[in-house]
């Protein structure tokens, strides 16, 4: 087993290797100019569309434009948005931050049109359930259902590990270490299991059942409550931080751009990466946090009520935004103001990495600081495991398509195993887990950005079309 495990490590490094990234940055930029930076030229249009006043109640669909965001940003937003910035920097150095910018950018073209055509593309049943996503502009837009299947398998994978069970094992990890610092619970372990850690899954997964198995509508409803909440919870922090470190901010950013552009002197000569180090972290951690050409998103975005596919696609070309060029940022700035780079500091940061290395940055700055931290993994890791399970069961929706009442049990079944996994999650030992899902999650990428690249002239042609009817448009409130 232990062979196997360091043979599924090794794959999951080629699948997430350059070729990968190659890619999706490639797809991105190929998209960027189809589209005539549409992220840009849409960017405050974007920013309109959620707020409702373009949603007409009679279109089809089951959620709003502002809860398909949301939903989609549940699953998004996770430890990569703290623990992956942090691996980001100390791997390639400050100027890993910007690459992160720049992967960002060209990710919110992909994420545009991956929505879009999952608008295009959606199935809507008698009951006006929708089911859409790769998936389903494979089958219906490419006509590779079986590419399709691919697609749908791999997502099927990736929800029960990414989505979950290592999911469960993040979100445990700070209140287990804060119940048995203070005292307040033992950690017995029987037959290998924590029973502090499997408690704690019990409660959560008891929590993530009250929510998925409520189906889009209660999982919609949670995010558009809860996701606005965190984030600004923790861009607020965040913020507070770096005021009280403001004198460190102005150098901190001449630090991330002299870095990703091999000035050495700008990186304080502490560990002298140079730009391809700096490129490689910055835009793999960017991909890995914001799922650019990953085709997670779209399953969401499917679900939006609306008759326009091209403002879905506006609303999520927002995510990434939010995601990296955020988020990511308010974690990267805390870590380099804090003096990591600093060699005066490098006591107070050795060994640290992930997680560990943000807070230690975030306390640093403030005594309060990895608080915030251990919250926002919380808050962050129970979102993705609920958002997760919307892809994972319109992937079950997909592989039973051709029968739709044993498509509905397969989805309850899917649900009530997604629950039942959690408190696992929660107690054992992951890293095998961890590593099959992410190659299975790393695989979907490359069907999605087959599609996307032959679907680019239709998703093109829509935009164009909806910039021709644009100036004759109003807003419905």
């Amino acid at each position: 087993m232990e062979q196997f495990s360091k043979w599924v490590e090794i794959a999951s490094g080629y699948v997430w290797g350059y070729f990968l990234m190659f890619m999706i940055v490639g797809t991105g930029l190929w998209l960027t100019y189809k589209m005539r930076l549409v992220q840009v030229r849409f960017f405050s249009h974007a920013w309109s569309l959620i707020t409702g006043k373009w949603e007409k109640p009679d279109d089809k669909g089951e959620i709003t434009h502002f809860q398909a965001l949301s939903t989609a940003l549940a699953a998004t937003v996770g430890t990569g948005n703290i623990a992956g910035v942090a691996t980001a920097i100390a791997s390639g150095g400050p100027g890993a931050v910007f690459w992160m910018w720049v992967s960002a950018f060209i990710g919110m073209c992909t994420k545009f049109t991956c929505c879009l055509l999952a608008l295009k593309y959606r199935t809507v049943d008698s009951d006006g359930e929708v089911a859409g996503g790769p998936m389903y502009y494979l089958r219906d837009g490419l006509k590779m259902p079986k590419l399709g299947m691919l697609f749908a398998i791999f997502a099927f994978i990736a929800s029960f590990g990414i989505g979950n069970m290592v999911q469960a094992n993040s979100v445990v990890a700070p209140l287990h270490a804060y119940l048995t610092e203070s005292g307040l619970a033992e950690a017995p372990v029987r037959n290998g299991l924590d029973m502090v850690k499997l408690a704690i899954g019990i409660i959560i997964a008891i929590l993530v059942g009250v929510v998925i198995l409520g189906g889009i509508k209660r999982i919609a409803s949670f995010a558009d409550k809860v996701v606005p909440l965190m984030a600004f919870g923790y861009v607020a922090a965040s913020l507070y931080i770096l005021f009280v470190q403001r004198e460190n901010l102005l150098p901190a950013i001449k630090m991330i751009f002299g870095a990703a552009f091999g000035i050495r002197e700008a990186a304080g000569g502490m560990l002298g990466f140079g730009v391809a180090q700096a490129m490689r972290w910055g835009i793999a951690r960017g991909l890995f946090s914001n799922e650019a050409g990953l085709g997670s998103a779209p399953i969401a975005h499917a679900a939006a009520k609306t008759s326009e596919p091209v403002r879905e696609g506006m609303v999520a070309l927002l995510e990434p935004f939010i995601d990296t060029i955020v988020i990511c940022t308010m974690t990267a700035l805390v870590i380099i103001t804090s003096g990591y780079f600093d060699p005066a500091n490098a006591t107070l940061f050795a060994g640290l990495k992930g997680a560990e290395l943000t807070a230690a940055a975030f306390r640093h700055n403030v005594a309060w600081g990895h608080h915030v931290v251990s919250i926002g993994l919380i808050f962050f890791t129970f979102s993705t495991m609920v958002g997760w399970s919307y892809y994972g069961d319109r992937s079950v929706r997909y592989m039973f398509d051709a029968n739709p009442k044993r498509a509905k049990r397969a989805v309850f079944a899917y649900r009530l195993i997604y629950v039942l996994l959690i408190p696992i999650g929660a107690a054992v030992p992951l890293e095998l887990i961890w590593n099959l899902s992410d190659i299975a999650n790393g695989l979907m990428a490359f069907p999605n950005l087959i599609a996307l690249i032959c679907l680019s002239g239709v998703a093109a042609e829509m935009l164009r079309d909806y910039e021709a009817r644009y100036p004759k448009m109003r807003p419905t409130s």
